[in-house]
């Protein structure tokens, strides 16, 4: 097994065709929504988290292939991504119509990160700078008003007062904090701080790392706690193995990118503990299960969890050596070429499949399944590994 060779191979044939076919030239943007049975809607919803994606995909991929032609796919989404945004208020609106008008005018801190993430990535790419200041801009209206003493805070609506957190609350409970917003808050200043190595921004991601571990790290049970009421309270016995392994190697990213070496002996150990627990509870050599909740796992296979794993054991490997690491990465690319990807034409990833590898009925692309996941799970492996045999 050649694993760079063989992703980038799975990344320029499969990934890459698809979400390229999307472009939409006459409503802007992509097509926002593909059902299992491949029939395109041009007048879906576009979904700004989805595009905010789409637009990291085509600028790392541009970046990673040295291919600049890519460029016009990711400026394509950078001028439907300004047009999402809020002229009068500020940030990212949750989503639009495909005529351009606010669909969903929620104000979502996840979303805002997104934004962030894709900005900093398109700077980077294109070297441009009006970018970066958008992606600058974001940050201070994240810090100014989608955050309290006590962290950051969910849901707003368009002039930035509170809303419930439908959105990103789930298993019956309603949230006030939770860990994926923080995750992604971190992932997005990681990338900003990057890019444009701003000190306000390295201080902010110090913040959210003693956040994580004072709140979000369970030392005792190995893992992260996932939704939480206002005082930082976990509202239920939830082991999100996705989230964790994601965790496991996007925190780690920060510690290589802040280049504080007091920091990292202190953080890793902990991410490194994420990465085991899930090894031992989650990963099968027949792919990775989805959660647990009051002891029951959910053993569906879903496309960015299958991703993520990956890549979470891909650098437990490389940071501890441990060859349960390695085997498990190559069981994870056996499984995702054999069951998570579409071989029908004109198709990329199942959205999941049974813990068989049977797959279920859900759309090819809406508003959350995205190239995000699977294109970075291609791009790093990339960065990471160049020509090694794995």
């Amino acid at each position: 097994m050649n694993l760079v060779r063989e992703t980038r191979a799975h990344l320029e044939r499969k990934i890459l065709p698809f979400w390229k076919g999307l472009r939409d030239d006459i409503h802007g943007g992509f097509v926002g929504y593909v059902g299992y049975d491949l029939k395109r809607d041009p007048m879906a919803e576009r979904g700004c988290i989805l595009n905010s994606r789409i637009l990291y995909f085509f600028s790392q991929a541009s970046m990673s292939l040295s291919d600049p032609s890519l460029l016009s796919y990711a400026a394509h989404a950078y001028e439907t991504l300004l047009e999402m945004m809020d002229s009068e208020h500020g940030g990212v609106f949750w989503s639009m119509h495909a005529d351009g008008t606010v669909l969903d005018p929620t104000k979502h801190t996840y979303n805002q990160a997104f934004a962030i993430y894709a900005l900093s990535n398109y700077a980077l790419a294109s070297g441009k700078t009006a970018p970066l200041e958008k992606a600058r801009e974001l940050f201070h209206l994240i810090e100014h008003k989608c955050r309290d003493a006590g962290g950051y805070l969910e849901a707003f609506h368009a002039d930035f007062t509170p809303e419930s957190n439908e959105k990103l609350s789930e298993n019956g409970v309603m949230a006030e904090r939770t860990m994926n917003t923080l995750l992604h808050v971190l992932e997005a200043y990681t990338e900003l701080y990057r890019v444009g190595r701003d000190p306000e921004v390295r201080e902010k991601l110090l913040e959210i790392l003693d956040t994580w571990e004072k709140h979000v790290y369970n030392p005792e049970k190995r893992r992260q706690e996932v939704f939480f009421d206002h005082e930082w309270n976990t509202l239920i016995d939830l082991h999100s193995f996705g989230h964790d392994i994601e965790t496991s190697w996007l925190c780690d990213r920060t510690l290589e990118v802040l280049e504080d070496e007091a920091l990292t002996q202190r953080i890793r150990p902990k991410l490194l503990s994420l990465a085991e627990k899930t090894l031992e509870c989650a990963y099968t050599t027949h792919g990775f299960a989805n959660e647990s909740e009051n002891g029951k796992v959910n053993g569906m296979r879903i496309w960015w969890v299958q991703a993520e794993a990956l890549l979470g054991f891909l650098n437990a490997w490389q940071k501890t050596g441990e060859e349960k690491y390695l085997d498990a990465v190559r069981h994870q690319w056996t499984f995702i070429q054999e069951h998570m990807t579409d071989p029908r034409e004109g198709s990329e990833w199942f959205w999941w499949t049974s813990e068989h590898g049977i797959p279920v009925e859900k759309p090819i692309v809406e508003p959350w399944k995205c190239p995000y996941h699977n294109g970075r799970m291609a791009f790093e492996i990339m960065r990471r590994i160049r020509d090694e045999d794995l």
